[in-house]
Formats: C-alpha cells, structure tokens, sequence
C-alpha cells in the first residue's frame, strides 16, 4: 500500500512543478515511509509522484514508483494490491513481456497495450488505485477499485487536474480551494455521505468501480465517467436455484481462496480479531493455512457491554494465535480524536475510529505492515440488523401485519445496542428512497433521523441555503436504478448499504484511512471480488435464515468457530458513546469546551452557537431516553469533526505544511 498523487496539465508545454509533487508525496508519507518517487513527462503536462509502503518486492531501487513502461508510452502510480499477479505475470512472460521488477504493479504496464484499461480491469483482483497515463491518447486514467477499499480524490482547477489518494494531497497544491459546500457540511452532521461526494467544493472521489478517464483535446481537458463493475444481484426471476449444503461448500471455498492469496507478501502478516464470526473466520482460515502461529491483534474496551476480547480469546486458542490485546478506555478514545480527524479527513459518530487508529498504531509499533480483516462479510451475507428488519418488513410477503410488528419488536429488543446509531429509534420513511427502493432502507434510517436535528445546528447563512435540500433525495439520485429493479428486498438493502456506508464509513474511517494513517495495510478478503459475485448469488433465505443472521457463512465456518460464537446473534462492535462513561463524557466535554465553545464557533462560521447550547441541554435532560443519548452523541461528535476539519483543513496552511515535511524528511526533487 502507497500514497499517489499527480498533475496534468490542458496545455502540454506546462510542466508540472518537481518539488510540489514531492510536497504532495511529502503530506501522505505516512502512507508510504519506505520511499518516494516522482516523475514528469516533458511535452505532455504531466507529472505523478508516490510514497511507498514496501510490502511486495521490497528492493526500493528497483520496485520506486512511479513506473515508466519500457517504450516510455505509459506513466503509472499504484496504490494497493493485485493478488494472483504471478500467474498473469507468468503468462505474460510467456507472451514476450519483459519485466523490470518483482512488483505487483507492474503487470498493469503489460495489460493495457495488449488489452486496454477495461479488458484490463477484469484480470486485476485485489483492493487498489491507481493512475495511468497515456502518452499516444494523451488520456489520464484515474481507477479505483471495485468497492472503494483505496482512496482516490481529484479535482479541476485553472486548466489542470490534480489528484492523489488522500483530500490533504489535493490540498497541498496551492490553487486548490479549502472551503465547504452548504451541502457537504450538512452530510458531515448526519454522517451518510451522498455517494462520490466529499465534504469540500469541487473535490471528488473516483467512485467504486468506476474509471475516471481525462483526456486533452484541443487544449481542453474531456473528463468522462464509466462505471467497469457493480455488485449486480441477480433479479429474483433470473436467480438460479442453489441447495444449502452446496452454497455452505462454495462459501467455504470461496472464502479459503480470497484468504490463502491475501497471505501473500514479502512480509509477515497477522489478522485482526474480535468477537464476531468474520475476523474469527478469517484467522481461522490463515491458521490452517499457515505453518506457524498467525499473529492476532484484538481491541478490548472497559466497558463489558462493548468488549469482544473474551470471545476473541477463546478463538485465538482454538486456532493456536499469538494474540495481542489493547484495552482501551475513553481517555485514549477522545484523548486521540483531534488526530484521528486529520486522517479521516471525515466526520465519525463513534470512537471506534480511534480505537482502529490506536490500533494501527500498535500494530507498526509490533513490527507489523500487513493484517487481514472482516470488513465485508456483513455487507455480503446480511449481517446487519437493518438487513434483517428489511427483509422481515418488506421481503416476506406471506406475513400479516401483525405478525411484520411482532418482527419489529423482536429486532428491536435483540439489538438494543444498536438503537439510535446502527438502528433508528423510530421508524423514518424519506419519500425520495422510497420511491427509489420501493422503501426506506433502514441502515440509512439513523442518518436520516439526525438529519432532523441539522437545521438548528447550522449558521444561519447557511441554514437558509439549505431550507429545500433533501438529503435522501441527493442519496437517492446517485442510486443505479437497474440494480434494483426486480431484486429481492434484501438485496436492495445490501445494495444501498455497500453504495453508501461500506464505502463511505467502513472502508474510510473505519478501514484505510486509520489503518494507513499508521503505516499499516489492511486486507479484507470478504471482499475479493470472485467471493462476492458468489454472495450476491445466494438465495435471501440462506443470507437470514429465519432470525439468523449470515446463515450460510456461519455453517461454512462451524467447525472453526468456538461454539459460543457460532451460536451468537450479531454484536455491536463499537466503542462506548460517551455517555455510557463519565470518563469519556468528560473528556469528550473537556474537547467541546475548546472546539465548540462560542469563539470557536463563531470563527469558523458553520454553526450556530445557540443551536448547539440548545442539543447539549437536550442531552443531558433527565427526560432523554438512552437511545435518543446515542443519537445525540452522534452528532456531537460530527459537530467536533467539523471544528477540527475547518481548523486543520482551512484554517491551516497545508501547502506550507507540506513543504516543510518534504524538508523535514529530506525529500527533494
């Protein structure tokens, strides 16, 4: 895993500025402290650079990005991994391509000539960004992979497109505006993102699975969207049949190879492991796989409601792990949040942000670069609540309505952690999904009913411009209606949940971002692209069988899974809310007392002093139930992430900061 970033210029004859490019590897280092690299193509206005995590290929003279090909037609600059890459490169070897290093990343400059970028995409497997340019079609490939597990932003300005893996990157390019959009700032307060979106104005990201292709012509810059994959749930006519003890195989199988080929690197790599069945699948499946002990690393809490580590203990001897625990306590949560922030680059609603990144932190300190992890395998095989409240309300035509209210409640009382954040207090119906999905997905329900709570929380400029938004409808907008049409009400909240939260949460402040921010790369073999294209196949009833959630994939890893968990309902693994400790309730006070006191609030002119005096009161009101306390938290918390993002982001001179980490590290062009 790396850090890229790039310039391309509309006029060829600008070349881009060496050192900047250096500054924007510079900001990222901690993506890649291993190296950098940088290159510019003369005539062509052109120019990439790359910090580089050594994880495959570990000589860095000879593996430094970016990469030129041999006939010097194409630039690359790679971030991530390509798995199976040695049997492309084996049959490319044998089609006469001549490699220059052992990098994983090069096969993409011996692809493309023979394929082009999309018959290319299809042999690449793996969790990966990149950029590639085209020197005889003077076109700029930005690609990212097909569930957003790699970050890709980018931007136009003044006649030139600059990119790079992280908003900070973009924004050490002196021309590049730091300012929020009214709309961006909203979606911060109510934590679900409107999909390809950021916070800021006129920054993008590359969607998952999309190419963004830009391409000069006549001095101007052509920049054109294509969509390369999607999740693509068969419809429930064109479903074929599938007996349970054959999924329960393939699943099995599907699962050890996304596994055995994530093991692969020049380095050691370890797992997470907490007390749910995915991570607990995953070391299970890497022990069996492996010769000696897989090095596990767990995250516990003081507060026994929230702590996994137990279960996470008895797996770690059942598959014979040397298992690492860090205890956390809302000290360290909110004592490390301002820092987490500058990673995250986005608002969180729970410290569980911090706790990955303390993580990560401690798994470099172990000497570590390189762990597997769950992230996935709920999205895949409905592990969610809000997938079993969807499926039970909208996908089970033969119960009655008393019986679908029975369901309600049961859901509800099953997964009383959950209500106000995973899950909405009450039920929240948005006209525009509605009409979208053929129903409100419950998953952005939460979201939807913080949104009620925003308008007061804002300035008043910027309340005003915002009094017709509708957030569901911008989030309805981005949704591909033909991958709706026709599917099982399940797989519509599957769909809008990966289109959404997996991309714009768990993979972001809960995946990369807090991962890398250490040196450290994850590796979700749920998500192996060959595994989930089985998964969307699976019959809904195989998903969730009747209350159990994730069924098929639990009786695939029964015999690897303490009994204790195979048993298990879904957990909700996520720190404490502040409120829940009078600990953390004081830090997270102690940090709202600087970043939202009246001055602070006034300096950064986005929200409103008394709307937020008024949504602390309300919080501490003895009239305010639990639940509602947890929504609340939420959104304290986002209101903290604005304040810090304002102060790091714009208030800061980040293309001075930049310089002075390149010279600070010694990195020159």
């Amino acid at each position: 895993m790396c850090g890229i970033a790039g310039i391309m210029h509309a006029d060829p004859a600008l070349k881009p500025d060496p050192q900047l490019l250096v500054n924007m590897a510079a900001i990222q280092q901690h993506r890649g402290p291993d190296g950098f690299g940088y290159k510019t193509l003369d005539n062509h206005g052109v120019g990439f650079s790359h910090a580089r995590l050594s994880i495959i290929d570990l000589n860095e003279n000879r593996a430094r990005q970016p990469f030129l090909s041999e006939d010097s037609n194409l630039l690359l600059a790679h971030n991530g991994e390509f798995y199976d890459y040695q049997r492309i490169r084996a049959r490319l070897t044998a089609d006469e391509a001549r490699f220059q290093t052992k990098s994983d990343s090069e096969i993409i400059l011996h692809l493309y000539p023979r394929m082009g970028i999309e018959k290319t995409l299809e042999q690449l497997r793996g969790e990966f960004a990149f950029s590639l340019y085209d020197r005889h079609e003077q076109t700029l490939h930005l690609v990212r992979d097909r569930f957003g597990i790699k970050p890709l932003y980018w931007t136009q300005v003044n006649g030139k497109v600059i990119f790079g893996s992280e908003l900070k990157v973009l924004f050490a390019h002196p021309e590049v505006t730091r300012e929020f959009t009214a709309e961006g700032l909203f979606h911060q307060l109510m934590q679900t993102m409107v999909p390809g979106t950021t916070a800021f104005r006129n920054i993008h990201q590359v969607k998952p699975g999309h190419i963004v292709s830009i391409t000069r012509s006549d001095g101007q810059l052509q920049i054109a969207e294509k969509k390369y994959w999607d999740l693509d749930f068969p419809t429930e006519t064109d479903r074929a049949p599938m007996d349970e003890s054959e999924a329960i195989e393939r699943v099995r199988e599907g699962l050890l190879d996304a596994v055995a080929l994530r093991l692969e690197a020049d380095v050691p790599v370890g797992s997470y492991l907490s007390g749910g069945i995915d991570s607990c699948a995953i070391i299970g499946l890497a022990s069996a796989c492996r010769q000696g002990p897989v090095k596990a690393f767990t995250i516990g809490f003081d507060n026994k409601d929230y702590d996994e580590s137990p279960i996470a203990r008895q797996m770690a001897d059942r598959c014979g792990a040397d298992q690492d625990i860090m205890m956390l306590s809302g000290n360290e949560l909110y004592g490390h949040f301002e820092e987490t922030i500058w990673h995250t680059e986005r608002s969180i609603y729970n410290t569980l942000a911090v706790a990955k990144f303390l993580m990560s932190r401690h798994v470099n300190e172990s000497r570590y670069k390189v762990v597997m992890t769950g992230e996935g395998s709920d999205e895949l095989f409905g592990g969610y609540p809000a997938f079993r409240r969807d499926m039970f309300l909208h996908g089970l035509d033969s119960l009655d309505e008393k019986e679908k209210k029975q369901w309600h409640s049961l859901l509800d009382e099953s997964n009383a952690l959950f209500s106000g954040a995973m899950l909405a207090r009450e039920q929240v119906d948005d006209p525009d999904l509605h009409f979208k999905v053929g129903f409100t997905p419950s998953c952005l329900q939460p979201w939807l009913a913080c949104a009620e709570l925003i308008p007061d929380l804002l300035c008043a400029d910027i309340r005003e411009s915002l009094k017709d938004y509708r957030p569901g409808e911008a989030i309805a907008a981005t949704l591909d209606t033909s991958q709706l049409k026709g599917r099982h009400a399940l797989d519509k909240a599957q769909y809008v949940w990966c289109k959404t939260m997996l991309e714009g949460q768990i993979l972001t402040w809960g995946g990369d971002r807090v991962d890398m921010a250490n040196s450290m790369e994850a590796r979700p073999a749920f998500l192996d692209h060959h595994l989930a294209k089985l998964a969307v196949s699976l019959p809904p009833e195989l998903r969730i069988k009747g209350r159990t959630e994730k069924y098929v994939l639990r009786e695939a890893m029964k015999g690897i899974l303490p009994e204790v968990l195979y048993k298990r309902e879904k957990f909700a693994f996520m720190a404490p809310p502040a409120h829940t400790d009078p600990v953390k309730w004081d830090q997270m006070r102690n940090l709202s007392s600087r970043l939202l006191s009246d001055a602070a609030i006034e300096r950064s002119g986005l929200l409103s002093v008394a709307g937020v005096r008024a949504l602390f009161s309300r919080h501490e009101a003895e009239t305010t139930s639990a639940a509602e306390q947890v929504q609340i938290d939420a959104v304290i918390n986002h209101m903290l992430c604005v304040q810090i993002m304002h102060e790091k982001f714009i208030e800061q001179d980040i293309p001075a900061l930049a310089a002075a980490r390149a010279e600070q590290l010694k990195w020159a062009a």
